[in-house]
């Protein structure tokens, strides 16, 4: 940290070669790259990056996948119940924890506006408070799609007559189970609760070149690592790595956020969101090219 804040990229490279872990925390919770950013030298800010996007790929291919400390897997919050608040602008599980609430409306919003492009068919994976499918079926797409595998969740879709509106098919099972049996599609959403990029968003990603077409567009909720800017930014370029070895080009669109006041997470066991800027990821498969071979079967995987 005291190298990468004077600027000493020579030292931090050094220092990442006998094992100096590059997203340590000191006491105020600040990691090298933010020192370093903080400061103004982005060519270490750019050498940290680097060497996080390397060792998160080096852990993912030997399959050593850690849950984030405190947090549940998808299938516990399955088998729990979860209650919507009275006014409907949340949903929390039987902890307490936010699985949805609604101050991320202008959010989905956006990310409809990106999925739903083209018009065309349309699946989301995960209902939530419905924001993202509300938003979907206001674009008037030509069919939509959606995957909700938590009972309660399901309930409260056929009790507001989800299942009732014209071109919208509800799949009651998780992902897992149904794809990729569904598609192909226009466009995609991805947001489900109790699932990590590491364990569950790779397994859903290697999945995209056979449920999204050619030029479709898919995207999700982008909460990885939401309170550390350095640690998302080492994630994004991460997606980005990933997902070029797909044939898919991502961009991040930087998204304002009226970060939610205290007063919004009054009743929340822990607070999910802290950030004044969000990075809505657009990520567009590529056509195929005149041979027939599509690009995500031409390109190879970048080295780890």
């Amino acid at each position: 940290m005291v190298a990468a804040k004077a600027g000493h990229s020579s030292v931090v490279g050094r220092l990442l070669e006998a094992g100096a872990p590059w997203n340590a925390l000191d006491k105020n919770g600040l990691c090298a790259g933010e020192h370093a950013e903080a400061a103004g030298h982005q060519d270490v800010v750019n050498q940290l990056v680097v060497a996080g996007c390397r060792a998160e790929l080096i852990l993912a291919a030997a399959e050593q996948h850690v849950r984030p400390n405190g947090q549940v897997s998808n299938q516990d919050f399955l088998a729990r119940s979860v209650r919507y608040s009275s006014s409907n602008d949340r949903i929390l599980d039987e902890d307490g924890e936010a699985v949805m609430m609604e101050w991320e409306q202008p959010l989905m919003e956006a990310h409809a506006e990106a999925i739903c492009c083209s018009g065309g068919d349309i699946l989301n994976v995960g209902f939530g408070l419905g924001l993202i499918d509300a938003a979907i079926q206001r674009r008037k797409p030509r069919s939509h799609t959606i995957i909700e595998a938590h009972p309660d969740v399901h309930k409260k879709m056929l009790d507001t007559g989800w299942d009732k509106k014209e071109g919208v098919k509800i799949v009651f099972a998780r992902w897992q189970e149904v794809l990729p049996g569904l598609g192909p599609f226009d466009g995609i959403f991805f947001d489900t609760y109790g699932e990590y990029y590491d364990a569950d968003m790779r397994e859903f990603h290697s999945l995209l070149p056979k449920i999204l077409k050619p030029g479709g567009v898919y995207s999700f909720f982008n909460g990885l690592v939401p309170t550390n800017p350095f640690f998302q930014a080492v994630y994004r370029q991460i997606v980005d790595m990933e997902m070029a070895a797909m044939g898919i080009e991502t961009t991040f669109i930087s998204l304002p956020v009226d970060a939610p006041d205290e007063s919004v997470w009054k009743g929340v066991k822990h607070r999910y969101w802290c950030s004044d800027a969000y990075y809505l990821p657009v990520c567009e498969y590529i056509e195929a090219d005149h041979g027939g071979e599509s690009q995500a079967e031409s390109r190879t995987p970048p080295s780890s």
